[in-house]
């Protein structure tokens, strides 16, 4: 503290200062902690408490999911804590029962990333950060109810984790029902023959090995061989979602390579429909509605299927199935499981040059481009290259409406990922398509009429014609004309044909990938599988949940070259012999059994928190139907239930919001909870900013060490550039809220990142700005207690009127700026209420202090909280009801309107301020100073802007 601030604080020993503000600040928290003064009560079981406060309307607030870092908080870290705390707290004070806490989402990479560079065990070094946060955070004055959080590496949490996944193992999507159902009864259709086997054998007569085989196709979670993202840097693959646009990782920035490898998969797809359908119901930013729509990807069109001599017929998926007659050759993923079937020993008689690649066979040309394909990532795949590669793999299609043969390439633009892995390419209407035809010298066909010059003969186009608002052309065969069609009406009518020969149907199909599950690491949740000799997978019974994460002397993954894609991964539990290799009895004896030594991705946790807030302790069910029906179940204006305000970062649009949409559509579906959605209103906090400042070689400087001179930046005494961007460690750019609270208090910290601006806006951070929050504290104090003495200076008298006009309008505009988290101008309105208490110079009128000390708890609660008693009252501020404004005090008794003719005043009318366009249109013109300016003239126009003008402009 500078000496200019320690002798104002002798001078005024009373005076709100940094020290005081800890005080104050340090002691509220003992007590609302000793008091339980945030403890919401369940209607039931063993967290519930006062039967009042449960009866009032439920609000259920949650923040996401936090991740413990070992670098702990800056400052950009608790706005939203900060925001939703806020919130809480204005609506416990406008009556109702609040649940808002925080847990932490300790499984992932980062601690184990950091557990194999320093040695430390990594649940010694995530609780260590844990406790460091959870300290960071209370230091906040953050109002959670503490005995709901938990973290999600505690095993009487995955334990329920491991729980739901086996409810996704052993179910299955009835799309006749349009629900998931247990995988039991799909069991007894096939046992009584309502549904038949594959191929027509009876369930009794199949082993069990193929009735494992034919169950995982249906099941919501399930384990295959398929392409996936595999990160030899990281030593594990990912799911698409974790792959950035640049094909590499998301944590590591590593290159990632496709491997065909068996993993766990989450039949997310089954849900694609429901997924999409039900965002219109939720109350969500506009821009994550579509990011989400556009990941799911949903497009009709139609399946058409090519036959291939001496294989299955190449079936594609396809939108412009009206163009089918224009389709001159096909493409497939070089992945594709038909690619080894088709490929004959040798090359076709007059095979062009071009398309062999110079090897010579086909076996050989596909071996090689295969290769090559797999080093590239799927946007590499997809990026706009100027020259297309691919190779003929020695067969041919028949396109079923012309019967021609069609040659089948391989090209890496095709990815297995979408619709088939497989299309028909129509090089005249296709732009990639095109390229690649001139590129492999193949036939063109136009079969959509172009709508400029260029004529029908592709050949002497420069580019492809695709249009929606065309007819078709060339497009007959004895059966069928889609000749002089537009597109709607051709597309219905090939579907029809497709259909009635038993080559095609129209169908759907969606961008979104089933949701690879499996990650090939130490530090996640063990899967509660098990395999037989057979290989076949078997649930763990519930009785045996958890199943707990082992200690392991070396919990590193197997890591290689991230640039070698011809690698496997090798996980840290198969090196755990005796934890993989157990004998149990399953319900039929013992037996030798392997466990799944994959684990669970770091986003498994975080699928299904909420509902664990709600019944954090309950080891007999997921969570109490009628505790869960209480805070998340469905409601008027909600019809899909979830949490009522769930506040974080845009960043999460698809991966976490989309996995937990999915767990809570298969937990309701098999009736376990009654909400299909788990957030009901999403509200996406903006970024606090900071200067990045880098000297000339680019590299960051300490940003509190740079000065300013006439503009420029200088770290000892070099020019170093400025730029705004993230706030972090890496940056040297980190402000610690610990540092603010010591500075100022932590109640100064909350208001001004609230003031900040608008709180779904990025803004930069200022250090120096902090001070005019705390001065706004320091004004409120003075206004209430005497510096000098420590007396309360309230007095009991009414205030004036001026003083109850400026008090009410706050209270209205607090009140709705509060209720629709404009917390910036809801500061803003409160600094104009003190600062007219302030000028007035006065003592303060009791029941003027109170109503201030209220609306200001929210935003500061340890200064309100102080105040609150100091006033005289016993009971805590945050239990207090939020004023009420009066409203004949919120608007002004009068306004003053000016009254011009020809542009010059003639008459100030004192007029009410709500007074209709109409009704001061009718006044102006009857005002006798009016009329005589307007001398009997007829009228042209007459201009209201109510209620402060009106310009009459006479004829």
């Amino acid at each position: 503290m500078s000496e200019t601030n320690s002798a104002a604080e002798a001078a005024a020993p009373h005076r709100y200062t940094a020290a005081m503000a800890a005080d104050i600040e340090a002691r509220w928290q003992d007590f609302w902690d000793a008091e339980g003064t945030y403890e919401a009560p369940n209607p039931t079981g063993d967290l519930a408490g006062d039967p009042e406060l449960a009866a009032k309307p439920k609000k259920f607030i949650m923040d996401m999911f936090p991740y413990p870092s070992g670098a702990g908080l800056h400052v950009g870290h608790p706005l939203g804590y900060i925001a939703t705390d806020v919130f809480a707290r204005h609506q416990r004070m406008t009556g109702h029962n609040v649940l808002h806490t925080l847990g932490f989402d300790a499984f992932g990479l980062p601690a184990e990333q950091y557990a194999v560079q320093t040695g430390t065990h990594p649940r010694v070094s995530t609780e260590a950060n844990i406790e460091n946060m959870t300290a960071q955070l209370r230091r906040l004055g953050l109002g959670h109810d503490k005995r709901r959080s938990f973290a999600t590496i505690e095993s009487e949490y995955y334990k329920w984790t491991q729980w739901i996944f086996l409810q996704i193992f052993n179910s299955w999507y009835d799309t006749e029902a349009d629900r998931a159902r247990p995988i039991d009864e799909l069991v007894a259709q096939f046992e009584s023959g309502a549904r038949p086997t594959p191929d027509g054998r009876d369930w009794g007569a199949l082993s069990a090995v193929e009735r494992a085989d034919i169950l995982s196709e249906y099941r919501l979670a399930y384990a295959s061989d398929a392409p996936v993202n595999w990160s030899p840097g990281l030593g594990t693959v990912l799911a698409n979602e974790e792959v950035t646009a640049d094909g590499r990782s998301e944590r590591g920035n590593f290159p990632v390579f496709k491997a065909k490898l068996r993993q766990w998969n989450m039949r997310i797809t089954a849900y694609a429909d429901r997924l999409l359908n039900d965002l219109d119901g939720l109350d969500w930013p506009e821009a994550i509605k579509l990011q989400q729509r556009n990941w799911i990807g949903r497009s009709e069109g139609a399946r058409v299927d090519f036959p291939v001599d001496g294989a299955d017929a190449i079936t594609v998926f396809t939108t412009r199935q009206d163009t089918l007659f224009g389709a001159t050759y096909m493409v497939l993923a070089p992945e594709h499981e038909l690619v080894e079937r088709i490929v004959p020993d040798a090359w076709p008689e007059g095979t062009h040059p071009v398309w062999t690649g110079g090897h010579a066979t086909p076996a050989e040309a596909v071996a090689a481009y295969r290769k090559l394909a797999a080093a590239k990532s799927d946007v590499e795949r997809q990026a706009e290259a100027k020259d297309k590669t691919g190779v003929f793999t020695g067969a041919y299609a028949t396109n079923p409406v012309s019967g021609e043969k069609v040659p089948v390439f391989i090209a890496d633009y095709v990815l297995m990922g979408y619709g088939t892995g497989a299309i028909m390419a129509v090089p005249a209407h296709d732009a990639r398509d095109f390229a690649f035809a001139r590129a492999f010298e193949l036939p063109m066909r136009c079969v959509v009429e172009p709508s400029d010059d260029r004529g029908t003969d592709p050949s002497t186009w420069d580019d492809a014609f695709a249009s929606y608002d065309a007819k078709l052309v060339n497009s007959a065969n004895e059966e069928i004309s889609l000749d002089g069609l537009g597109v709607v009406d051709a597309k219905a009518k090939i579907t029809e044909w497709l259909k009635e020969h038993g080559v095609g149907e129209g169908t759907v199909n969606f961008r979104l990938r089933d949701w690879l599950f499996s990650r090939q690491r130490y530090w996640g949740e063990p899967f509660p599988i098990v395999y037989d000799e057979d290989g076949v997978a078997h649930a763990l019974p519930d009785s045996m949940l958890p199943l707990e994460l082992p200690e392991v002397d070396d919990y590193s993954p197997r890591t290689f070259d991230p640039d070698d894609a011809d690698t496997q991964p090798e996980t840290p539990l198969s090196r755990n012999a005796e934890w993989v290799n157990v004998t149990l009895d399953l319900g039929d004896g013992p037996k030798k059994y392997r466990r799944e030594t994959n684990t669970m991705p770091n986003w498994a946790g975080s699928c299904w928190y909420e509902l664990r807030y709600l019944d954090p302790r309950n080891d007999e069910k997921l969570v109490d139907p009628a505790i869960e029906q209480y805070w998340m179940g469905p409601r008027e204006g909600q019809p899909t239930g979830g949490v009522d305000l769930y506040v974080g970062g845009q960043e999460h649009a698809v991966l976490h919001l989309l996995y937990a949409r999915f767990w809570s559509k298969v937990l309701h579906d098999l009736g376990h909870i009654s909400s299909s959605e788990p957030f009901h209103k999403l509200y996406n906090q903006g970024m606090i900013q900071a200067y990045v400042y880098r000297d000339s070689r680019g590299i960051a400087v300490p940003a509190s060490e740079v000065e300013e001179r006439d503009g420029k930046f200088y770290y000892q005494d070099e020019k170093v550039s400025r730029v705004l961007g993230k706030m972090g460690k890496s940056l040297k750019n980190a402000v610690t809220p610990d540092e603010i609270c010591a500075e100022y208090g932590a109640d100064t910290l909350r208001l001004y990142e609230m003031a900040m601006g608008p709180l779904d806006v990025s803004r930069p951070w200022d250090t120096r700005a902090v001070v005019g929050q705390f001065r706004l504290l320091q004004r409120l104090w003075r206004n209430i207690v005497d510096e000098e003495t420590g007396a309360v200076t309230v007095v009991a008298a009414d205030p004036d009127e001026e003083t109850l006009r400026a008090l009410h309008k706050a209270i209205d505009g607090v009140g709705r700026d509060m209720a629709g988290m404009r917390f910036n101008t809801a500061i803003a309105k409160v600094t104009e209420l003190n600062n007219h208490l302030t000028k007035t110079g006065g003592p303060v009128s009791r029941s003027v202090a109170e109503s201030l000390v209220l609306l200001v708890a929210p935003l500061a609660p340890h200064i309100a909280e102080e105040l609150w008693r100091r006033l005289g009252h016993t009971g805590s501020v945050v239990h207090q009801d939020f004023p009420v404004a009066d409203p004949a005090y919120v608007v002004d008794e009068t306004v003053t309107c000016v009254v011009q003719v020809k542009g010059k005043v003639k008459a100030r009318l004192e007029i009410p301020p709500t007074i209709s366009d109409e009704e001061l249109e009718a006044q102006a013109l009857a005002d006798p100073a009016v009329v005589a300016a307007l001398g009997g003239a007829g009228i042209r126009k007459v201009i209201v802007r109510a209620p402060k003008l009106v310009n009459i402009v006479p004829a």
